[in-house]
């Protein structure tokens, strides 16, 4: 809450002079200067001026500031200027930005560096917060080696959790990197018991197409889990499995790395900020042209590797949602919608920036 007035006082936006609007264009005298930081003790009165820095309090009798550039001082104390100013020009007035007593911060809001510029300004050395989400991050799959190994030809490394890990800690919450599960069901439940255990929020890579080895969803139905959905209509990331079991949230993402990082974007973001104390999580589009024309096919929203410049977004090629050299070269995603298959040059088409 605000603890005064803010600006406190009626404050020059400028460095110039502070006087009556009704004395210029014209001539006035200069009675004294006032610096931000002090008071002028005295009153403005018809056909005078006060020197004045920008952030000073206006003076008594005085409704607006003429800038410095506009001016021309003279050895006999005058002051003249062509310039003809409203009430109130170059003035902040007192409790603009906030009065006294009003929410300058909400609940729910994520602290920034604004939100700390606010705290400091209002004499708030602390406050409550609540605490960042733990969130269990747990791959699955024979195939995954560590990152430090030589994988062999039919092995990959293991980089979902760590790029999971690296979007969980953007969002602020604190990674719990699990070992990674074998294609079993029973090695896969306990790896989930663990991440149910430790941590508020499960984030599972992989196991959960409907291939014979994709057990992440039988190994849940052993524990009892409630799926509140398992496939969603769009490319990349169809098979995204979410649910709650223990009286908390997981996620089976996909396991190809671009549909891993495209679905948590998308949802458990969402859920990380909902699980800070944040009262909404509006997934953050903007709107940018198209360069080029684009196709696709119907029925899905597809999520696509782009790249974002002066509001303008053109298609980045890749080769699907294993190739995360192809995003690396991008900063965004643009969102084609499911019923428009054609996007012409020139098309405003919404964008999603990583």
């Amino acid at each position: 809450m605000a603890d005064r007035d803010y600006p406190p006082f009626d404050r020059s936006a400028r460095d110039g002079f502070a006087l009556r609007s009704t004395d210029i264009p014209g001539g006035v005298r200069v009675i004294g200067e006032v610096r931000a930081g002090e008071a002028f003790q005295g009153q403005v009165r018809p056909g005078e001026a006060v020197a004045i820095m920008t952030g000073a309090p206006v003076p008594a009798g005085a409704d607006s500031v003429v800038m410095i550039e506009h001016c021309v001082s003279h050895a006999d104390g005058m002051m003249t200027t062509g310039r003809a100013l409203e009430r109130g020009a170059n003035v902040s007035p007192r409790g603009c930005e906030a009065r006294e007593g009003t929410a300058m911060l909400a609940p729910g809001s994520r602290i920034d560096y604004t939100s700390v510029s606010v705290l400091a300004s209002t004499g708030h050395g602390s406050v409550r917060v609540f605490k960042r989400p733990r969130v269990a991050i747990l791959a699955t799959g024979d195939e995954i080696v560590d990152i430090a190994e030589q994988p062999a030809a039919h092995q990959i490394r293991n980089s979902n959790s760590w790029s999971l890990a690296a979007q969980v800690e953007r969002a602020g919450a604190i990674p719990v990197i699990l070992p990674v599960a074998r294609d079993n069901k029973e090695d896969t439940r306990q790896s989930i018991e663990q991440g149910l255990a430790e941590a508020d929020l499960l984030l599972l890579s992989g196991g959960v197409s409907a291939g014979k080895y994709d057990v992440v969803e039988a190994a849940l139905a052993e524990l009892n889990a409630e799926f509140f959905f398992d496939r969603i209509l769009i490319q990349p990331g169809q098979p995204l499995v979410f649910g709650r079991e223990r009286g908390k949230f997981f996620f089976g993402l996909p396991g190809n790395p671009i549909s891993t990082m495209v679905t948590f974007e998308l949802f458990a973001r969402a859920a990380i900020d909902l699980l800070s104390g944040a009262g909404d999580a509006p997934l953050p589009l903007m709107l940018a042209r198209l360069t080029c024309e684009l196709r696709h096919k119907p029925g899905l929203t597809r999520f696509l590797p782009a790249r974002v410049e002066c509001l303008e977004v053109t298609p980045v090629s890749w080769h699907g949602s294993g190739d995360v050299a192809a995003f690396c070269r991008a900063n965004a995603l643009l969102v084609a919608a499911a019923d428009k298959t054609e996007y012409a040059p020139g098309d405003l088409i919404p964008v999603l920036l990583k």
